[in-house]
């Protein structure tokens, strides 16, 4: 089945570019030039991944994701931002975004960047549950991390983690106190094809932390310079059941 995508630009060069390219790839492509437009258009109709400018007329980039997040659209979504505007990347990972691609590009990174997040949706919807992902429950002093209904307590309140974030604490929860570097973090999150830099992984661990402050002398997260992170837990009862 032909996969659909959705490019939301407002350069008429660009989305054209962009349409073009993709179209002689095989991928069925609509285009929209206002941020509005784009929004309404992510939610009335079903896309495999949507390419979203970040500086869009009626509606920005942020605030289309934040919407589109907050209605329960799961569409991945990458970015296109400015060079040098790391701040940009930053608060579009935490928006919601999977991946971005920094302007000017090249076809084939755009391609890439495209194939290897759609593989990456189309294998975490497909895959089937390993032994380990089938546990009901992992209990970590006040934390406890539901693998099969991505969720998240501490203290008996549920936390809110968007998926990325919630894998990255799941990888985390499943060795407490054993340092995972971010390569292991990037290819056990993101897939061993996944081509956006280890900043991702930073962004992620950043957001967990400040979620889990909820109760810090509970859980935390160190961070191990030039190497990684670990699960720190002060309590210690851990159960895997």
């Amino acid at each position: 089945m032909t996969q659909r995508l959705l490019v939301i630009e407002d350069e008429p060069t660009l989305s054209r570019l962009l349409s073009y390219n993709l179209t002689s790839e095989g991928y069925q492509v609509v285009v929209a030039e206002h941020g509005q437009i784009g929004f309404d258009t992510a939610m009335q109709e079903e896309f495999d991944l949507i390419l979203l400018d970040l500086m869009l007329p009626g509606m920005n980039g942020f605030e289309i994701m934040s919407k589109l997040r907050g209605e329960g659209v799961k569409t991945p979504i990458i970015i296109l931002t400015a060079k040098n505007a790391e701040e940009e990347v930053v608060e579009g990972l935490k928006s919601g975004a999977d991946d971005y691609i920094t302007k000017p590009f090249g076809v084939a990174e755009l391609l890439a960047r495209v194939a290897a997040v759609l593989r990456r949706s189309n294998g975490q919807e497909e895959r089937e549950p390993s032994p380990v992902q089938s546990e009901a429950q992992i209990s970590l002093g006040a934390l406890t991390v539901y693998p099969e209904k991505y969720e998240v307590t501490l203290n008996g309140e549920q936390i809110t983690l968007r998926p990325k974030e919630f894998e990255v604490l799941l990888y985390l929860a499943r060795k407490p106190g054993v340092v995972m570097t971010r390569d292991d973090l990037m290819n056990a999150v993101w897939g061993f094809d996944y081509i956006g830099g280890q900043r991702t992984v930073d962004v992620h661990v950043s957001s967990l932390r400040k979620k889990l402050e909820l109760d810090p002398g509970s859980v935390h997260i160190d961070s191990i310079r030039g190497v990684g992170y670990k699960l720190v837990v002060n309590k210690k009862k851990t159960v895997h059941h």
